[in-house]
């Protein structure tokens, strides 16, 4: 009997821990607001460096961010910055350190609003996933445009139209599983 091998997104394929992400979370949709905005998150501090090294890190940016409490790390003060800024198991970048704590206080302004930070991400597509065609390959596109445009507004940092487009990919608000991906879905 012969083994038949999934056939997956090909810059899954390098990795086992990409595999592991690709198989089990890119591109499922994500409608619970604090795992939605930890993926905001990381997402910015990948901005200039490969997805491999934040998800490799993922662990300890969960320990130095308070498993991604948005009420927890919103209190992060100058003492805090520092800890993030000694703490090589994370991206030591003090402008995304700041932003992610920024980030945090936009979120719970928002939460303070009764706006929900998921009913905020799906409402720019009405709740619903975008399925691509599973051919084209892009980095942005009008509705990432859009939403980061709406995210600089509110005072986001690390949330540009590319950025923003792969934070899409990854929480399932875009489908873009290749065609012969067997999550595709």
């Amino acid at each position: 009997m012969t083994v038949r091998k999934k056939t997956r997104c090909a810059w899954a394929e390098s990795d086992a821990l990409m595999r592991a992400y690709h198989d089990e979370e890119w591109g499922v949709p994500q409608r619970d607001s604090r795992m939605l905005w930890e993926m905001l998150m990381l997402e910015g501090f990948q901005a200039g460096l490969a997805w491999i090294i934040v998800l490799r890190k993922r662990d300890a940016f969960r320990k130095a961010f308070a498993k991604f409490d948005p009420h927890k790390v919103a209190k992060f003060g100058k003492r805090d910055i520092a800890r993030l800024m000694g703490d090589a198991g994370i991206v030591r970048a003090r402008a995304k350190i700041e932003a992610t704590i920024r980030g945090a206080q936009i979120y719970c302004e928002m939460e303070d609003a009764g706006e929900s930070f998921s009913d905020f991400c799906w409402s720019f597509t009405k709740g619903k996933v975008i399925k691509n065609d599973g051919k084209s390959r892009f980095v942005t596109t009008p509705l990432s445009e859009q939403i980061s445009k709406e995210m600089k507004r509110r005072g986001f940092k690390f949330v540009g139209p590319t950025i923003v487009y792969a934070w899409m990919q990854a929480v399932g608000i875009v489908n873009d599983h290749a065609i012969n991906c067997f999550r595709r879905k």
